[in-house]
C-alpha cells in the first residue's frame, strides 16, 4: 500500500500504477444481498440450480454494477492519504464490462492515476480532484472483469 501524506502527493503518480488490492471473495452471499439491494434478481445472478443446467460454465455471474461498485472499497488498500478531509466519487467515464465475474471468483483492483487537478474538484474548493484507470481483475483469467476511469474528490484536512 502507498502511503500519502496529502491529496495533492497523488499528482507525483500521473501516468504511473499507484498499486494493486488485495484480492476479493465474491461468493453467492455477496450476489444475492446486491440482488436484494438493487432489485436485480435475474436468475443468471441468483438461481444456483438454473445456472448450473443454463449457463456455459454452470455458474451464477455477479452483476456488472456490483462489480464496480467493489472500486471505492479495493481502493483502500491500494493507497491512503494521512492528512485528509473527507472524499467523495465524483464519477465514472467510459465504463466497460470486459468479462463475467463467476461465483467463486476472485477479483482484485490494478490503479492507474491519470489526472489530479487542485481546487476545482466539482466546483469544490480545497478539494483535489483524482482521475483513475481502474482494472478489475479476476484471478487466473487473462481478461479482466471490468475497466473503467473512477472520478474522486478528496478534500483537504
Amino acid at each position: 500500500m502507498v502511503v500519502l501524506d496529502r491529496p495533492a502527493d497523488l499528482q507525483a503518480w500521473i501516468g504511473k500504477e499507484i498499486g494493486v488490492s488485495e484480492w476479493l471473495a465474491i461468493d453467492q452471499s455477496r450476489i444475492d444481498d446486491f440482488a436484494r439491494l438493487s432489485g436485480d434478481d435475474h436468475w443468471l445472478h441468483v438461481d444456483v440450480e438454473r445456472a448450473k443446467r443454463d449457463m456455459p460454465d454452470g455458474k451464477t455471474i455477479a452483476h456488472g454494477f456490483m462489480t464496480l461498485s467493489f472500486i471505492p472499497y479495493l481502493v483502500r488498500s491500494v493507497y491512503a492519504i494521512t492528512h485528509r478531509g473527507r472524499g467523495l466519487n465524483y464519477g465514472m467515464n467510459r465504463v466497460r464490462f470486459v468479462n463475467p465475474v463467476q461465483v467463486g471468483d476472485r477479483i482484485r483492483l490494478r490503479q492507474r492515476i491519470k489526472e489530479v487537478e487542485r481546487g476545482e474538484g466539482g466546483g469544490q474548493q480545497g478539494a483535489t480532484r483524482v482521475v483513475s484507470e481502474c482494472t478489475i481483475e479476476i484471478e487466473g483469467k487473462e481478461r479482466p472483469a471490468l475497466v473503467a476511469e473512477f472520478l474522486m474528490l478528496v478534500y483537504d484536512e
